[in-house]
């Protein structure tokens, strides 16, 4: 083999590599280069009473297909101290920034998780929001909103597996078979839980976002415009059950991904 043969097969070796590396780069990095690019890297979820991580499953490959590192936390449901404890051992495995995320009754637990030095914004989705010193039960009641049918059972805890009650409380938009899924999955919640009161309200210090849900049979729509304005929140209104993460998928994975980018900025 002549030396200018030896070249030109070295030649061609390297750019076979080249593209090689670049078609590689092409296939494995643009979720990440996509999520540098729009905002936080991170976004740490967390699902509220009568439900469980799996709550986001429609919402995770949304946000994930534009190049989020996304987590669902599981919460107890045990006390707020307990869910806010589990949320901080998520948002400590996070390498960069996040933007947490709070459904329902954990709007409560991220308002007081919200407070670590990763968190660079909240969103709250037909959430409750108490102030620093309140707790969920002084909040619903200075709202007119007080809780109705949660009655505990010998251990302290409330269901909600019926499926029929879920579907209205819950769920009135959601197909009934997902529905039954629902129920059978819900994860009770301990009645002392909505008297604990929140030391610390992140709200205060953070820029955040609210989706308020218009129809909603766990949370009156109205107390739900309030919060968002009291909290001066960045708010959207959509039509939807309190579970719009399951009815409406694309719509809060939009929400969360245009506050992430936001606050990333």
């Amino acid at each position: 083999m002549t030396v200018t043969s030896l070249a030109s097969l070295g030649r061609d070796l390297r750019q076979g590599l080249l593209a090689l590396a670049m078609a590689f780069a092409a296939a494995f990095l643009p979720a990440q280069s996509r999520a540098a690019e729009i905002g936080l890297p991170n976004i740490v979820l967390v699902h509220g009473a009568f439900a469980d991580g799996s709550s986001w499953s429609d919402v995770i490959p949304l946000l994930q297909a534009k190049g989020y590192h996304v987590t669902a936390v599981q919460i107890p449901l045990t006390s707020l101290a307990d869910d806010v404890a589990a949320t901080r051992r998520a948002l400590e495995r996070q390498t960069g920034d996040v933007l947490l995320v709070g459904h329902s009754w954990a709007g409560a637990v991220v308002t007081e998780a919200g407070n670590g030095p990763n968190v660079k914004g909240l969103v709250y989705l037909s959430a409750l929001v108490p102030d620093a010193g309140g707790s969920v039960a002084e909040l619903l009641q200075k709202r007119n909103s007080p809780m109705h049918g949660l009655t505990p059972d010998k251990n302290g805890f409330v269901w909600l597996d019926d499926p029929t009650a879920y579907a209205h409380v819950m769920a009135a938009d959601v197909p009934p078979a997902r529905v039954a899924q629902l129920a059978a999955i819900e994860k009770p919640i301990v009645a002392s839980v909505f008297g604990d009161k929140v030391t610390d309200a992140a709200w205060t210090n953070r820029p955040s976002w609210y989706l308020v849900t218009e129809g909603d049979n766990a949370l009156p729509t109205a107390a739900q415009t309030w919060l968002s304005q009291h909290i001066g929140a960045t708010t959207k209104t959509i039509a939807s059950s309190h579970m719009s993460m399951i009815s409406h998928p694309d719509v809060v994975a939009d929400f969360i991904a245009g506050a992430a980018s936001k606050a990333g900025k």
